[in-house]
């Protein structure tokens, strides 16, 4: 196999985990569903769900930790479902570690 092909052959590798990446959305949860972040395999922000009784003005400290906990959630499935697709697309390739 000469090195342009072997090239092309992983420029489209890169094009098709992204375009799978992008495909990704999960949720990331706290507080038992009380705070919910919806979130891209970007990592990017879709969107905030918050249950009207864990907003309490006189606690915003519990809200503010339920709200990083969801996102730390939410950003470990990413990175749980990154590795699945890059993993799968790749496994078959004798790459060591995948």
């Amino acid at each position: 196999m000469n090195l342009k092909r072997m090239m092309d052959q992983a420029r489209q590798m890169q094009e098709e985990m992204g375009r799978r990446v992008e495909k990704i959305s999960v949720e990331g949860t706290a507080g038992g569903g009380a705070v919910t972040i919806g979130m891209n395999g970007k990592r990017e922000v879709l969107s905030v769900k918050l249950d009207p009784q864990a907003v309490d003005p006189q606690d915003l400290e519990m809200l503010q930790d339920l709200i990083l906990a969801a996102f730390q959630d939410a950003s470990r499935k990413v990175e749980e479902k990154v590795q699945k697709e890059v993993g799968g697309m790749l496994g078959g390739m004798g790459i060591p570690g995948l």
